[in-house]
Formats: C-alpha cells, sequence, structure tokens
C-alpha cells in the first residue's frame, strides 16, 4: 500500500509499505521528511513531476536503507515527487514522467515482457532498431540463420550487433591500416601494443584486461579482518600493483552531457574494480574536447569558423553539463576527481569544416590492487556467476552499437534509450562488497568483469 507524507501544494514522498505503519512508524517519517504531516487521502489528484513508475531511484535505495536503520520495517520504495502546472514539460522523460493523479497504483507495473521475435529482415531490423551493422555483419547473419535452418531472434540479433560492435572489438584499431595506398605491416592496435612488448618493463598486465596493472611498492593494508559481520581492524603487509585506465565516453557525453560524463567516469571507475579478480580504485581525472565554447566575444579565432546547428547540446552546455557530472559521480561514489583538461577545436579549410563535433570524453583513473591477484583464472564447470548491481532497464541497451555510428545518425529515441543514467550509489554498494572480497584473506572471485556499453548482452 502507498502512504502520503508531505505539502500537495509542494513535495510528497510517496512511501510503499507491505503493511499499515504503526503510530511509531509513521511518527519516525513525519522526522525524516523534515516535519511533514502524513495526508489521510489514499488518492492525491493534481500534477506531479516523479520517477517513471517502473524505475526505482537511487534516491529511494538509499531512502529505503534510511528507514530500516531507525528500525521501520516493511518499506518497499519511497519516491519524491514535486507539484507542477499542467503545461510543464521542463523534465527528462527518460527519467521522470508527469503524473496527474497519485494514488493506490503508483507503483503498479502493467508492462508484460514482449514475445521472442523471429527476424525475417535482418537488414531492415537493423535499421529500425540501430544497431550499425554493417553490409557483412548482415550477410554473416543470413548465412547463419540459413546454417541453423531457423529465423534468427530479435535478442540474437540486437546480442551480436553489441558483441561485435567498433565500440567493443576496435574495428578500425585493428584493421587495415595504409598511407598513400601502401599497406603497412602493423595495425593501429598493434603499433600502440609494440611498445608495451619491446620495454615490458615493470608492466604486470597491459591489453587483455579491463585495465593494465605494473608493478606497486610493498604496501600495509588496514581492512576489517572480516567484510560481512563487524570486526576488528588489521594491518597486513601485501605487494601491490598500481592499476591504470582510460577510455572515451564520446557519443553519451555528445548528446546527454551530465549522465554522459558521470557513467563515462562510473564505468571507468568499475573498470579498475574489476581488473585481475578486483581490484580497487583512487582517484579519477578527466578530458573534455569540444568544438569552440564561444563563451567569449573576443575571440577572433573562435568567430572566423561560423557556429553550426547543434543537435543535442551546445559545446557550452557540454562543457559545464559534463564537467559537472563526472564530478558528481565521483563524489557520490567516493573517488574524487583529482585533474583533467579541456581543448577545443574547429578548423576551416577548402569548405570543409573540422572540429569535435561528436564530444570526445576521456575518463582515466588509477587505483591499486594485489600483485597475487593481478591475473584472471578461467573460469571452471560449477563456478557460480554472481551479477551485482541495481536494476537493469532498456536505458543502456544498446549503447555499443549506437556508440559506433555518427551522431544524429539514429532517432532521437534510439540514440537517448542507449545512454546510461548515472547511479553511483548502487554502483559504491557493489564496489563495497568488491572491496570486502579482495581485503579478505582467500578472495573467492575466479574472473571478474564489469557491465559495458552493451550491459548484460556483452558483460
Amino acid at each position: 500500500m502507498i502512504h502520503f507524507f508531505g505539502n500537495v501544494k509542494k513535495t510528497l514522498f510517496a512511501v510503499q509499505s507491505t503493511a499499515q505503519l504503526t503510530p511509531s512508524s509513521i511518527q519516525k517519517l513525519e522526522w525524516l521528511f523534515g516535519n511533514q504531516p502524513k495526508l489521510e487521502e489514499s488518492v492525491v489528484a493534481d500534477f506531479f513531476i516523479g520517477p517513471r513508475t517502473s524505475m526505482v531511484t537511487p534516491w529511494s535505495t538509499n531512502a529505503v536503507e534510511i528507514t530500516q536503520n531507525m528500525g521501520i520495517s516493511g518499506i518497499v520504495r519511497i519516491e519524491e515527487f514535486t507539484q507542477v502546472s499542467e503545461d510543464f514539460t521542463n523534465f527528462d522523460p527518460m527519467l521522470s514522467q508527469k503524473f496527474s493523479v497519485l494514488d493506490q497504483d503508483l507503483f503498479t507495473i502493467k508492462i508484460q515482457p514482449e514475445p521472442i521475435k523471429e527476424i525475417d529482415d535482418i537488414a531492415a531490423y537493423n535499421v529500425q532498431e540501430g544497431l550499425a551493422l554493417n553490409a557483412e555483419e548482415i550477410e554473416y547473419l543470413e548465412a547463419l540463420s540459413e546454417k541453423l535452418n531457423r529465423k534468427l531472434t530479435d535478442s540474437e540479433v540486437f546480442g551480436f550487433s553489441q558483441v561485435n560492435s567498433e565500440h567493443c572489438r576496435h574495428k578500425i584499431f585493428n584493421g587495415t591500416f595504409e598511407i598513400d595506398g601502401q599497406e603497412m605491416p602493423s595495425s593501429l592496435f598493434k603499433l600502440i601494443k609494440k611498445t608495451s612488448q619491446e620495454h615490458p618493463n615493470d608492466i604486470v598486465s597491459a591489453y587483455k584486461d579491463n585495465v593494465a596493472f605494473i608493478k606497486g611498492p610493498k604496501a600495509t593494508q588496514f581492512a576489517p579482518k572480516s567484510a560481512d559481520t563487524p570486526d576488528y581492524y588489521q594491518h597486513t603487509e601485501f605487494d601491490s600493483v598500481i592499476s591504470l585506465k582510460a577510455e572515451t565516453h564520446n557519443f553519451p557525453t555528445t548528446v546527454e552531457p551530465f549522465n554522459g560524463a558521470a557513467t563515462g567516469s562510473g564505468g571507468e571507475i568499475r573498470d579498475r574494480l574489476a581488473g585481475g579478480k578486483g581490484s580497487l580504485p583512487l582517484a579519477g581525472t578527466a578530458v573534455y574536447m569540444t568544438s569552440y565554447s564561444r563563451l567569449e566575444a573576443n575571440r577572433p579565432w573562435e568567430n572566423a569558423v561560423q557556429e553550426r546547428d547543434w543537435l543535442y547540446q551546445t559545446p557550452l552546455d557540454i562543457l559545464i553539463k559534463a564537467s559537472n557530472g563526472a564530478s558528481d559521480f565521483g563524489n557520490k561514489f567516493g573517488q574524487p576527481l583529482i585533474a583533467g583538461s579541456v581543448l577545443t577545436f574547429e578548423h576551416k579549410e577548402d569548405a570543409r569544416i573540422l572540429g569535435f563535433d561528436k564530444v570526445i570524453m576521456m575518463a582515466g583513473g588509477i587505483g591499486y590492487g594485489k600483485a597475487d591477484q593481478a591475473i584472471k583464472e578461467t573460469p571452471k564447470t560449477g563456478d557460480q556467476v554472481v551479477i551485482l548491481g541495481g536494476e537493469n532497464y532498456r536505458i543502456g541497451m544498446g549503447g555499443a552499437a549506437v556508440s559506433s555510428a555518427d551522431t544524429g545518425e539514429f532517432s532521437s529515441g534510439i540514440e537517448l534509450n542507449a545512454i546510461q543514467r548515472s547511479n553511483p550509489e548502487m554502483q559504491k554498494r557493489a564496489a563495497n562488497a568488491i572491496r570486502g572480497m579482495v581485503e579478505s584473506e582467500k578472495n573467492p572471485i575466479v574472473s571478474i568483469h564489469d557491465h559495458g556499453a552493451g550491459r548484460h548482452l556483452n558483460c
């Protein structure tokens, strides 16, 4: 059942519980919400903006945990709703929705899973869903369908598009490298790897994990003897490795800068958590490259190139919102951003305009792990597979494929769906669980990987 606390003309808190609230619980909740009273009515007829019914917010997860710590039992979900006018439209429809009434069916989800679809026309489905499959990949899937003597399903084609995307496979980096029509002996990726091959120095692991590791100093771990129960802290010496990581989050930051850059930082943190058999993040960095910001009028070099009509956000909006998003995630997760840089660039030559219209956002960072946990083992039959994290929504699905295409190539609905939404609180919970295992006397993790651009599809 749903209980409402607050002021119907300002903010309401909707509390979902498994049973009637006791007078003591009501008193505690009223105090928790800033001395806002419990409403007697079970239905509130007015216009409110709040989270989508099907999406439990990070805020709710924390709020419910607070009620548990206060000794209030039976609370399932708490969400905040703000009263607005009927014509109010200034909200993110991917995260929020407008309600004309708040009632007992507020959190009832009536959506039924769609049945499995068999794909008759893979090329048409590719265009419809924005899968960024090229002609060779479509031909391969059609041949596979013929070989299997059945039509491929929607989940098979969608999943293949993520795993085999440019974002995940680095096709350009691994492709044939030509200069002036002459094929070079090495691909771009081989050239990048060549330095570490010829000068391994203190490299422990590179180009084969979520992060790279180099040898670190002897260190002293100060941690509880056991992570799952209250226990005394103890000092334990260990040989360390230092983790190094950088990755781009270009397309998401171009389309939705705050959540794009936030999940860029968040994804990079996850990569450092998922190194070897688990490792721990320390500090982050962020780099932003956009077209000219045109922040000030007295910049003749910026005025030399006429400003374009921006598809989603202006370069200035991106620089402000992306910086806020990356910092916000780091602060909420508990990892500071300690360094970064900004580069703006445009150039016009022979009627051709070049610029960072598709933004470059690079998230990086450092961390550490234990030398004896720096290399993954091979999972065996009988090992348990565990997924840590919050609810999995359509949001973020398809990100690997859409990131591999030109921004604006697909409909805005497909492109916005592909942007992950920031949830540093839930990621912190997962990180705490990983930390407990990494710091224990026997780490049970055999191999660990983070949820990347395709979510479940290419994890």
